[in-house]
């Protein structure tokens, strides 16, 4: 196992982001990862091309969003929560309940 670079969390920043998030594709995957853990790729239920899916998890996790780890050829990613509460305290809860759809 082994994990793919990312910054760390001092080096995190604001406008990178929020412009990570600002996609509603990377949006619906950050809002996955914070309610389910980690999570492959390729969500089985998400209608996205893969080669499009693989260029949104690079850029939440240059964004500083995601750990991706990587087992063989598969990619696990999991939500920084920590990381990201830590450098910008209650950002990614409001985000996440501002945009979550009325039900």
């Amino acid at each position: 196992m082994r994990s793919m670079a990312q910054p760390p969390t001092t080096d995190l920043e604001l406008v990178a982001v929020l412009r990570a998030l600002a996609d509603p594709v990377r949006l619906e995957l950050v809002r996955r990862l914070a309610a389910g853990g980690e999570v492959s790729c390729s969500p089985d239920d998400l209608d996205v091309p893969r080669s499009t899916l693989s260029n949104h998890w690079r850029v939440l996790r240059e964004a500083g969003l995601t750990h991706t780890r990587a087992e063989g050829k598969a990619r696990y990613m999991t939500l920084r929560h920590n990381d990201l509460q830590t450098r910008f305290p209650g950002l990614l809860e409001t985000i996440l309940t501002s945009a979550t759809p009325p039900s």
